[in-house]
């Protein structure tokens, strides 16, 4: 049910208690102008007739029958209540309902949140600008850095350590200590599953690192162990793919 706001609660106690005063005070005032001034009462035409015609009655019954004035009396006195004015509202009705509508129940104006943008224009713009900003960036760092290239390969002579490129180091890390199918095969394959089926278990949508606990901490944990193997394989192996301390024998690695 509605509340009712409290102003508008003292506005009608206010108009209920004029209305009360008025009608206890002066009825027969009511009457009276009522009688003189037809058009100016709010008592119904039919009601005035009714009034005027038990009038007249009762002045005959008077005039002709004095032992009647009992009855005159009586008359009279349903007369006067007929005559006092009666809050009525429309088809006579004497009930009053005061009640307040929302506007929120009725039109709602407060645009709800959406989590789904269009791909174009939204999506699209953003990632040609990312597009743009890198292929400029690499295009300017290219023209003041000259690239490491090294002297030609002679294929008479194997250079010693022989290491990949330092994205292949971390796998080259892994067959110095397994078999190379679970190096090469069962290792990448397990961590590339996890990763794959890690948004099926972690269904939370919200964007907020401390609200994606686990998520954060499975992407942790292949980067901790990716990036640690890429680092030894990196700086801690030395001739013949020994393991060497970089501070002591030097570094075995060129990008």
């Amino acid at each position: 049910m509605t509340e009712i706001p409290e102003h508008l609660r003292k506005r009608a106690e206010e108009a209920r208690k004029k209305a009360e005063g008025a009608s206890a005070a002066a009825p027969a005032a009511a009457a009276e102008t009522a009688a003189s001034d037809p058009s100016a009462s709010k008592i119904p035409a039919h009601l005035l007739e009714r009034s005027k015609s038990a009038k007249q009655k009762e002045a005959a019954g008077t005039a002709v029958a004095p032992s009647s004035a009992g009855v005159g009396t009586a008359v009279a006195a349903a007369t006067a209540v007929a005559d006092a004015p009666v809050m009525t509202g429309p088809a006579g009705h004497t009930q009053r309902l005061l009640t307040v509508v929302k506007s929120g129940s009725i039109q709602d104006i407060k645009s709800k949140p959406q989590d789904k943008v269009h791909t174009w224009p939204h999506l699209i713009v953003v990632e040609f600008g990312a597009a743009l900003f890198v292929t400029a960036f690499l295009t300017i760092f290219s023209i003041f850095v000259n690239a490491p290239l090294l002297e030609l390969a002679n294929v008479n002579q194997t250079p010693n350590p022989s290491k990949a490129p330092w994205y292949f180091l971390g796998l080259q890390e892994l067959l110095t200590m397994f078999h190379p199918m679970v190096a090469g095969v069962t290792v990448p394959g397990i961590g590339l599953i996890i990763l794959t089926i890690a948004p099926y278990i972690d269904k939370n949508p919200s964007n907020k690192p401390e609200d994606r606990k686990f998520a954060v901490s499975i992407f942790t944990l292949f980067l901790m162990f990716w990036a640690v193997l890429t680092i030894i394989g990196s700086f801690f192996r030395g001739p013949g793919f020994n393991f060497v301390f970089p501070w002591a024998d030097g570094l075995f690695f060129e990008l």
